[in-house]
């Protein structure tokens, strides 16, 4: 996916935390920043992200994973889940747009990239109840996405490993 929206000219700015097995992380990232893509490790580079925010840059952040990030509880698929919150955040700090994005592979198996409108950050004044909210938008905006193709996700993924109480600050 990674390299599809590097094909289409988009750049991306991948936030991701490097593979356990160097071997494997230098060929994945040899393979994607031949396209165009960026990597940028999670949890390491804020600035460097704030920085490609500010120069009209693009991020890729993934927000269906149960990781050891910044998260809050949010339903999806009418459970709670730890959902990380950094997309949230860099959007509301920074007034950065929200675009998101959804890849699938069609029955002619090609992968198909799909660009929705900006989905706006509500901005109240209270960063923690704005912060949840509309990390919850985003995540419907996910489920609905996985609900056209549920065969696609990664169901192998614990993404309910997490209880309430037990999320990251």
């Amino acid at each position: 996916q990674v390299t599809t929206m590097a094909l289409l000219g988009l750049n991306p700015n991948i936030i991701g935390t490097p593979l356990k097995d160097a071997r494997l992380n230098d060929l994945l990232w040899s393979y994607r920043n031949k396209h165009g893509a960026i990597a940028i490790a999670r949890g390491r580079e804020t600035f460097k992200m704030i920085k490609v925010l500010k120069s009209g840059g693009s991020l890729a952040l993934l927000i269906d994973q149960d990781t050891k990030v910044k998260s809050r509880f949010v339903n999806f698929f009418d459970m709670p889940a730890a959902t990380p919150v950094g997309a949230t955040v860099m959007a509301m700090k920074t007034g950065a747009s929200i675009v998101p994005t959804y890849i699938h592979l069609g029955d002619d198996w090609m992968q198909h990239m799909h660009v929705f409108p900006e989905i706006p950050m509500r901005l109240t004044g209270d960063d923690e109840a704005d912060m949840v909210y509309n990390t919850q938008v985003l995540t419907n905006f996910i489920e609905a996405q996985i609900r056209k193709h549920p065969d696609q996700w990664v169901w192998m993924h614990e993404r309910w490993k997490t209880k309430p109480g037990e999320e990251i600050n």
